[in-house]
């Protein structure tokens, strides 16, 4: 059994503690990095790679790191630790968003947005509180996502989100183990969610 250090980076909304519940039940010792200031991926990004890098110069030089990541922390981790791989020896995402640009599509389609419209305006607030930004668009665009370390999947079939023929070919593509459970959620919380997901956990890390 490995003993590296996991880094928890949570998703939208979230926080860096919540990697309490996942420590009481691993007996593993969980670093949880917090991005809350900024969602927008060009920062988030450097907000999470600048926090690892100041434990990674308290670790020792051969140290290796896994991660645990959730949602949208998925898809920030896998931008900020591009250039970092050899140094994570496996992850563990949970509903990771790995199309963000197909996500932003379907929420300007809903939306009734075109790309020349958000391109004209910069920013349009949306239903829900949320805002299109063409920058955002761009960059999405310009990163497209190179992950390699070793990774396993857990997501659930009612994911709203992600739909679930995007992420079994993004787990094919990239030979990632992928659980699904069905009638999940993209928000693992109801108390059968969280059993399976704290057993998905045990048998994957421990």
């Amino acid at each position: 059994m490995t003993l590296e250090k996991i880094l928890y980076i949570h998703g939208k909304n979230g926080n860096a503690h919540e990697f309490d519940k996942y420590e009481k039940f691993l007996n593993r010792k969980i670093i949880g990095i917090d991005y809350q200031q900024d969602y927008r991926p060009q920062f988030a990004k450097e907000i999470i790679f600048n926090k690892y890098l100041e434990i990674k110069n308290t670790c020792p030089n051969s140290e290796k790191f896994e991660i645990i990541a959730n949602s949208i922390g998925a898809y920030f981790s896998m931008l900020a630790f591009e250039n970092e791989q050899e140094n994570f020896s496996r992850a563990f995402f949970i509903s990771p968003i790995v199309d963000m640009e197909k996500i932003i599509l379907n929420m300007m389609s809903r939306a009734g947005v075109s790309e020349k419209d958000l391109k004209a305006k910069g920013e349009i607030q949306i239903d829900f509180g949320e805002v299109l930004s063409w920058q955002y668009l761009q960059f999405v665009r310009a990163h497209p996502l190179k992950w390699n370390v070793p990774t396993n999947i857990i997501y659930g079939s009612e994911d709203f989100l992600t739909p679930l023929e995007i992420i079994k070919t993004f787990a094919k593509n990239h030979n990632f183990s992928l659980t699904v459970m069905d009638g999940g959620e993209h928000w693992f919380h109801t108390t059968e969610q969280m059993n399976f997901l704290t057993e998905w956990l045990r048998e994957k890390i421990i």
